[in-house]
């Protein structure tokens, strides 16, 4: 995982969801449908994706 980035694009809108998700989606920096932000690849971050996987769309980058 060293190096390891992921590129984290908002996909889909928070009405209706979780407030949880959307504090989660907060917490990553996403606040508009289309943003898209880079975060480092850690269990922390895997975690939180794992609950708001459909609201975004990962990528791994190197």
């Amino acid at each position: 995982m060293a190096g390891k980035t992921l590129r984290i694009t908002m996909k889909r809108s928070t009405i209706g969801t979780k407030q949880k998700h959307r504090a989660m989606l907060r917490t990553l920096g996403l606040k508009k449908i289309g943003q898209t932000v880079e975060r480092p690849d850690a269990p922390d971050i895997r975690g939180m994706l794992v609950y708001i996987n459909h609201l975004v769309e990962v990528e791994e980058v190197e």
